[in-house]
């Protein structure tokens, strides 16, 4: 099967991208570069902006799936460029379902979030049958409208969606400036971590690696049009997260910041629909994947390929 990676060179993507050759398939990445995370000429690669409805286009051909992750996911990206953020998430979900219909390409996975259950209704954990609230965030509301126009392609078009809605990922290629990475480089650097609140805030986070199989697993034709949740089963409390990196990487102070504005809230979601139907569960724990990933930082000393 040949498959398009929307974001295939990010974080994410280009563990997805790892995956589907590991599986026997042939990925395409569309990306506004190369991955540096693989070879030059490794990876079939289509340079070129999703916003771009040609270009989107021209991504797509040939292909028999379409796996997209490409989305403006800081919090705080979003927050302060709304207008950058509709355009990506909800125009261009737009741009490759309208490719997938001109194109015959009848298998879309879109990778929602599991930020969607915040406010929900009903009880603790939260299945993919959950009734929705509206979202206060807008991020959050980008992401539920592609999950609504995936489902509107669907039922109009033939386009057969799956919608995937991730847990918080962590691991190696992790952008710096997320909450495991920075709290790592500081404690490296003999620094104080600093919590919002007082980091009693929890997050159910997911291994990217699992994740990335997860996301090739839903491949399967029989989870066309369903949803699962793709996260690990333990809550872990911000405060957690900092106890683990001192465990970890070195015992520096934790003092506590202000809560931040721009944060979301959530309860906790099931992963059970996902290990019945695909066959997949979350195998990396909280600590052992935070181990994996410092013993990545070690190996590669942060770059995107190991150094020579």
């Amino acid at each position: 099967m040949r498959a398009l990676v929307t974001g295939g060179a990010g974080f994410i993507g280009s563990h997805v991208v790892d995956k589907l050759v590991e599986a026997g398939h042939e990925p395409r990445i569309f990306d506004l570069s190369p991955s540096p995370h693989h070879a030059p000429g490794e990876i079939d690669t289509v340079i070129g902006d999703l916003t771009d409805a040609g270009r989107a286009r021209e991504a797509v051909q040939g292909c028999d799936a379409i796996l997209h992750l490409a989305a403006m996911a800081d919090v705080y990206q979003v927050v302060e460029d709304p207008a950058r953020t509709d355009l990506v998430n909800v125009r261009g979900t737009f741009n490759l379902l309208e490719a997938a219909r001109a194109e015959g390409i009848a298998s879309f996975l879109y990778a929602s979030t599991i930020w969607v259950y915040g406010n929900a209704p009903g009880p603790l954990p939260h299945d993919e049958d959950t009734p929705l609230a509206l979202p206060p965030h807008l991020y959050t509301a980008t992401k539920l409208a592609g999950e609504m126009y995936c489902r509107s392609y669907q039922t109009l078009y033939g386009v057969s969606s799956t919608i995937l809605r991730f847990g918080i990922p962590y691991g190696p290629r992790a952008r710096p400036a997320a909450v495991i990475p920075a709290f790592i480089a500081k404690a490296q650097a003999g620094e104080p971590l600093t919590i919002a609140g007082d980091g009693s805030a929890t997050r159910q986070f997911v291994y990217v690696e699992d994740l990335a199989g997860g996301m090739v697993a839903a491949l399967t034709p029989a989870a066309e049009g369903r949803i699962y949740n793709l996260v690990g089963d333990e809550l872990v409390s911000v405060r957690q997260i900092a106890d683990t990196v001192c465990e970890v990487v070195a015992d520096v102070p934790v003092v506590h910041g202000p809560g931040r504005p721009a944060d979301l809230e959530f309860g906790q979601a099931s992963s059970a629909r996902a290990a019945a139907e695909l066959g997949w569960r979350a195998e990396t724990g909280f600590g052992d994947g935070v181990r994996r990933y410092v013993d990545w930082l070690a190996v590669t000393s942060g770059s995107p390929v190991p150094s020579a």
